[in-house]
């Protein structure tokens, strides 16, 4: 009996020791942007804050991760993932096939939608921002809405930040129709739009929504349809190294226990006024 029970002992100890090394506590760094609120800024401190930073330090603690967020200018923030300058990246950023080409992304921890903003006092033809659009879905009535936001925004300057899906969006959908002027940060864009600069901007309605609540912000309305799917992806998720199979399981499990206890809900309304986790 005695050499029996020592040989399930001895069976066990190869899961025990797994466990064990799985649940080790791991140094890693987190990189984003600080320039894209309120998903990430940097405070008067230069430390980062926002709702990507938040949702970090709580996947963090489930994952018994020890954490250190730094910024990264948005161009270079995946190649200098790539190069182990850091460890992954919360940066609002969209899950793409273009981008999974290149580096891994965790499961979605927020959905997007994206909106064009004009100037209330805009020659624009009205277009109500009232429907949605759904690139993944290839309906007449999602066609019908694109060309018609195509006819209207024909020959205008459009403003989007660098680097982003919005960029991508212009220019596959819109072409030479329309003058393309690409930022480095979002701020910039605004100041722009409320200028006069440029006739409209793209981006997340989340992004637009903090400017919107500022006073500048009080002289532009969205414009057009909800844009999501398609090139936009399935929400934000977590940038990875496609190697770093292990912390992208923490990060997984752990966005799922946020998930589920009411977290990250709390985090998005904290931040956004409303549930993107659900929309």
């Amino acid at each position: 009996m005695r050499i029996h029970i020592f040989v399930i002992l001895l069976s066990l100890m190869p899961s025990v020791a797994w466990q064990a090394h799985a649940q080790q506590e791991r140094h890693i760094r987190i990189a984003t942007e600080g320039a894209f609120p309120p998903w990430n800024a940097v405070d008067k401190s230069g430390e980062p804050i926002g709702f990507d930073i938040d949702v970090g330090r709580a996947v963090c603690e489930r994952a018994r991760l020890s954490c250190d967020f730094v910024t990264q200018a948005w161009d270079g923030i995946i190649p200098a993932l790539t190069v182990g300058k850091f460890d992954a990246i919360m940066a609002g950023m969209s899950i793409t096939e273009k981008r999974r080409q290149v580096i891994a992304f965790s499961r979605p921890y927020a959905l997007t939608s994206n909106y064009f903003v004009v100037a209330r006092s805009s020659n624009i033809a009205p277009l109500g921002s009232d429907t949605k659009v759904d690139l993944s879905a290839k309906t007449e009535e999602n066609s019908a809405l694109l060309q018609k936001l195509k006819t209207n925004l024909q020959g205008k300057v459009i403003g989007v930040q660098g680097s982003t899906n919005a960029e991508a969006f212009v220019q596959k959908y819109f072409g030479d129709g329309v003058d393309i002027r690409v930022y480095d940060k979002q701020d910039n864009l605004n100041l722009d739009l409320v200028a006069g600069r440029i006739d409209a901007g793209l981006a997340d309605f989340s992004v637009w929504k903090s400017f919107l609540d500022t006073a500048d912000g009080a002289a532009v309305e969205l414009y057009g349809p909800r844009l999501s799917g398609g090139l936009f992806g399935p929400g934000i998720g977590i940038g990875l190294r496609k190697t770093d199979e292990e912390l992208a399981a923490r990060f997984n499990d752990a966005l799922e226990a946020i998930s589920l206890d009411g977290t990250l809900k709390k985090l998005s309304v904290q931040w956004f006024g409303t549930d993107l986790v659900a929309e």
